[in-house]
């Protein structure tokens, strides 16, 4: 099997590639240098010479706060890439895979978020990932994987573990979110779960996330306490954070899909954040 991986020096890009190396699958994996998503002629062009079995794409605009002010570039990028790598696919007859996230709903309430739920953005970010979903089901509807993903960190980019790390050497007081409640998870996780799916046919909308839920403050406290950081940690509100784009409130996503679906769940927040600060290099941390 060939599987074409969009976005591969991304967080979660990385890990996929990483993942179908050790199961001795073949990977092609590109990113805007070899393949700009937004250029249909190129999407066309290179994956359809790549000639894969099935196309798993990261690529994406993620800078949440940024899009409220670039909304056109960010819909360039979310919807009308995901589009232009939808209809290769369909070309192709081949499934995708498109990951989004739990932004696609309106962050309230306290019930877990379900696949089936409708759609209610809160900031152009969570807007344009729900435009790349209709286009991956419009061109792809026999043949789509969609995976909202949440609160993701990996080794490779910036994410909240090493921010706080990184402030945790010169803070000796941080003030962190506390209103704000999901799953951190971990890439490595999530790109096991990803080749496990990719290899079947059991299609549909899937909420992937390590198991578990906690504040931003929570998971930061966590984060001081396995890294032997010693830094009084303060709850502060969303309202007290100003941030452009509008968070949810509400990130619990009902994972109950995977399982029922035959796939083996993601573990623990809290184990994956472990094994994660076992192999984050020195420097970073």
């Amino acid at each position: 099997m060939k599987v074409f991986v969009t976005g591969v020096r991304g967080q979660l890009g990385h890990d996929i590639m990483l993942e179908l190396a050790k199961r001795d699958i073949e990977g092609v994996g590109v990113d805007i240098q070899e393949m700009d998503i937004t250029d249909p002629e190129a999407v066309d062009r290179v994956i359809t010479g790549a000639a894969p079995d099935a196309v798993i794409h990261c690529a994406a605009w993620t800078a949440v706060d940024a899009a409220e002010d670039n909304v056109e570039q960010c819909r360039k990028v979310n919807a009308f890439g995901t589009e232009n790598i939808a209809k290769t696919c369909k070309k192709l007859g081949i499934p995708m895979m498109y990951f989004s996230t739990d932004y696609v709903f309106n962050g309230e309430g306290e019930r877990p978020w379900e696949p089936d739920d409708p759609a209610e953005p809160l900031n152009v970010y969570g807007l344009t990932k729900y435009e790349g979903e209709l286009a991956v089901r419009k061109y792809v509807p026999e043949k789509f994987f969609i995976l909202r993903i949440q609160w993701v960190y990996g080794l490779n980019g910036k994410n909240f573990v090493k921010t706080m790390l990184r402030l945790s050497k010169d803070h000796d007081t941080l003030t962190v979110v506390d209103d704000q409640i999901g799953s951190p998870t971990y890439t490595p996780d999530i790109a096991r779960l990803a080749v496990d799916m990719i290899l079947t046919d059991r299609y549909g909308i899937y909420h992937v996330a390590n198991q578990g839920l906690c504040s931003w403050y929570e998971f930061a406290k966590e984060i001081f306490r396995l890294a032997g950081r010693e830094v009084k940690t303060l709850p502060v509100s969303s309202e007290a954070y100003a941030a452009k784009a509008k968070r949810p409130h509400n990130s619990r996503m009902d994972l109950s899909r995977v399982e029922k679906e035959g796939f083996e769940p993601l573990p623990s927040w809290q184990d994956a954040l472990e094994r994660y600060l076992k192999v984050l290099p020195e420097e970073e941390k």
